[in-house]
């Protein structure tokens, strides 16, 4: 298991700073604006992560139109759910894996949305439908689509897995995103979905104590998570992934946090 960090796209594709700021080689590397997915950032991006020497894992494809992080308006707004976002929002994700495939990515990576947990539900197939479309684009550019955790419970991402049936699914495994929706335990959730996990965010949070927000993300080791046990799992399943610590606050401080991530998970990868 390597560790790396989420990293923004930017400046053109010149962004790989932040990522050797901490002395690691790799990184997932995330943007909201597909119209960053064009073939001259690809070569930037190509050419200064090479300089930099560090590796892309999985590009993190951001949608247009809205997003509400919380149980009251994220039903309607995340991801591939809501019917009238779906068609703009599947061409961008197409847009993302041209982009992953220029710059020789194994996969995309984003959130489908609260999808249906009853698979009855008159939305399920249309949900199923669309995600069959961006991830059969993918194969045919050589490349993987991922599902990164945290609207959905772990059995409803497997079913969807198993319903779109294209075979080059995958999950970007947040386990904090399962304790944040209040959607599962995520060291539990490898006995469900295990063989899918490609890779990891590294993220710590509390569960949810209202039913309108989220639970609350705090730095790596001072939540639910339990990430000695949590690491401990995953090498009894033989992952062997990345480890992409993301902290979701800015300055300083998330510096600090990332630096303290790091050396906390070299010794929990060290310890039997």
């Amino acid at each position: 298991m390597e560790i790396g960090v989420m990293n923004g796209l930017c400046n053109g594709g010149k962004c790989f700073e932040h990522v050797s700021q901490f002395g690691l080689n790799v990184c997932q590397l995330v943007s909201w604006d597909h119209s960053m997915a064009t073939m001259e950032i690809a070569e930037t991006v190509v050419k200064e992560s090479q300089k930099a020497k560090v590796s892309i894992c999985s590009v993190w494809a951001g949608v247009p139109g809205p997003a509400r992080w919380n149980f009251t308006e994220g039903p309607s707004t995340l991801g591939l759910v809501p019917p009238e976002f779906r068609w703009a929002r599947i061409e961008a994700l197409k847009k993302w894996a041209d982009f992953a495939s220029w710059i020789k990515a194994p996969a995309i990576i984003t959130h489908c949305g609260f999808i249906p947990e009853n698979p009855t539900d008159p939305n399920y197939p249309g949900v199923v439908i669309a995600i069959r479309e961006v991830a059969a684009y993918c194969k045919n550019k050589g490349i993987e689509f991922w599902f990164e955790t945290g609207q959905e419970t772990p059995v409803t991402v497997l079913r969807t897995i198993e319903r779109v049936g294209t075979g080059n699914l995958g999950i970007n495994l947040d386990p904090a995103n399962l304790i944040l929706y209040g959607k599962g335990n995520p060291i539990d959730s490898l006995d469900v979905f295990g063989k899918y996990v490609k890779n990891i965010h590294v993220k710590d949070g509390f569960y949810p104590t209202n039913g309108d927000n989220l639970g609350n993300e705090v730095k790596v080791g001072d939540g639910k998570v339990r990430f000695p046990e949590f690491i401990r799992k995953l090498k009894e399943i033989k992952f062997d992934g990345e480890l992409i610590i993301e902290r979701e606050i800015s300055g300083e401080q998330q510096i600090k946090d990332i630096r303290e991530t790091v050396e906390n998970l070299k010794k929990w990868l060290a310890a039997k």
